[in-house]
């Protein structure tokens, strides 16, 4: 067979069930790509390799006696370093916990454990997930997989680059102000932002949080549809948690049907820059996908929400939870806690009672108004990044198209105000600069509209074929 570490997920879950592939076969494969490649990308960062070819024995055992297999069954991932893993070292990206070792799973991680998931380890993120560039103290940079010279975005990043290197099948993340969507459009991978409450957080650390989810990376859609139906589902634990359950799969091909769309009549708000400065480069990639949707069927307008009060609801939000939960790290340990950190904690701390309430009656109004735009509309499509992964070197974007981005956030705009609207949001792979570096297409759903959502992506994924393309520099082992 080809190298089993260029096949999809869902690809590689046929032929495990089927047996035409063992669990540590694959399991080895991906271990060994990890280990003559990693050391350029520095995607993952923690390996738990030793334990992971132990249950792919098992796996492979559980087979082989017939017992009922889970939809990620055999399949290699790994978690994100921001979740915590029972018995496996999570830094968070920080000095401060550089050698905590949790007592407990995540929910993510519990959920694609019981479906069979494999973890390789954990995937690096930027200190406490503060920022879209994956950086830190602990492990260093994480680099693009198609340009070893540019960041692989963030916070999502070593996800991000773990898939594009073809490293792990599936991944898991989290989305505040961009992170699931952002290194996805880095990488030329796909990521999904849930709507809130769809993929239960826990263990909780603000029972009412709505901007921060949990979700799945992949690098098809289908793939991402598959691993968002394993965390999908209520948990007791968590009370926001959607009731809906999660889609009635006994085989992971099953997914296919789910996301099965007819785009003729489809609705599409074309919003080229959100009223934000873009790169040019990123303008003209992702110029060619309007006409895509429009060879699909679809009708395509230009059209942008009103996303007034956004801005300042998600940063004042965003500070007040970074004073909240970061606040005594910087006060305790202010020479091992970094400058991004320490901004938006001291920007949460100078908040007053009013600001706070003024963002939540900002949000609510936006909330509102998205509403209301998209009765007129099915999607919305604009930029996931207003600029391509630039150098790695850089601590954060400081320019777009000559305008001064004034801090670690501003360049984050066109992801972190869809976050504000509490609408499910994606990256699908939409092209590449004539130098080579991806650049992804936002998708927004209706609200709670997730699975329609992954439709439209898988259609305008197998029109364009970009999600295909593999970073020249790494390829496969077998030399196939």
């Amino acid at each position: 067979m080809s190298d089993p570490c260029l096949l999809d997920a869902l690809e590689l879950a046929e032929l495990l069930r089927r047996r035409a592939v063992s669990a540590r076969e694959v399991v080895s494969a991906h271990v060994a790509r990890i280990e003559a490649f990693d050391g350029r990308v520095n995607a993952v960062v923690t390996r738990t390799f030793d334990e992971a070819l132990a249950r792919a024995a098992a796996a492979d055992e559980a087979a082989a006696r017939g017992r009922p297999l889970g939809l990620l069954h055999g399949l290699p991932v790994a978690h994100k370093d921001l979740f915590d893993t029972a018995g496996v070292r999570t830094t968070y990206g920080s000095p401060c916990f550089a050698a905590h070792v949790p007592t407990r799973d995540g929910a993510t991680v519990e959920r694609m454990a019981r479906a069979g998931a494999i973890s390789l380890g954990k995937t690096n993120v930027p200190e406490l997930g503060a920022g879209s560039h994956t950086v830190n103290p602990v492990f260093g940079a994480t680099t693009n997989p198609y340009d070893a010279r540019r960041s692989a975005g963030g916070s999502s990043g070593g996800a991000a680059a773990a898939l594009a290197a073809r490293f792990v099948a599936l991944a898991d993340g989290s989305d505040l102000g961009g992170s699931l969507r952002n290194p996805a459009s880095f990488c030329n991978v796909v990521g999904l932002r849930p709507s809130p409450g769809r993929v239960p957080a826990w263990p909780l650390a603000d029972v009412a949080d709505q901007l921060s989810v949990c979700g799945p990376m992949a690098r098809t859609v289908a793939d991402v549809a598959l691993l968002l139906a394993v965390l999908s589902g209520p948990d007791r634990r968590v009370p926001l948690s959607l009731d809906a359950p999660p889609p009635a799969l006994s085989e992971p091909s099953q997914v296919q049907v789910l996301l099965e769309r007819d785009l003729r009549g489809l609705r599409v708000a074309w919003s080229a820059d959100l009223g934000l400065p873009v790169e040019r480069a990123v303008l003209d990639t992702l110029a060619p996908a309007r006409q895509v949707l429009v060879d699909l069927g679809a009708s395509v307008v230009d059209a942008t929400p009103d996303l007034t009060g956004a801005d300042e609801a998600f940063r004042t939000l965003r500070a007040l939870s970074f004073a909240t939960f970061h606040g005594d790290l910087v006060r305790d340990r202010p020479d091992l806690v970094g400058p991004n950190v320490a901004w938006n904690v001291q920007r949460g701390l100078e908040l007053t009672a009013e600001d706070v309430g003024r963002a939540l009656v900002l949000r609510t109004a936006l909330a509102e108004r998205v509403s209301a735009f998209l009765a007129d509309f099915d999607v919305l499509a604009c930029p996931v990044s207003q600029v391509v992964p630039f150098d790695v070197s850089l601590d954060w974007v400081h320019h777009v198209e000559g305008q001064p981005q004034h801090t670690y956030l501003d360049w984050m705009a066109s992801c972190y105000l869809v976050s504000a609207t509490g609408l499910p949001a994606m990256s699908v792979p939409a092209g590449f600069t004539p130098g080579g570096l991806p650049v992804g297409l936002q998708l927004v759903g209706q609200r709670l509209g997730d699975w329609d959502l992954l439709a439209v992506g898988r259609a305008f994924e197998a029109a364009t074929g970009h999600a295909r393309r593999l970073p020249p520099s790494l390829p496969s082992l077998t030399g196939r």
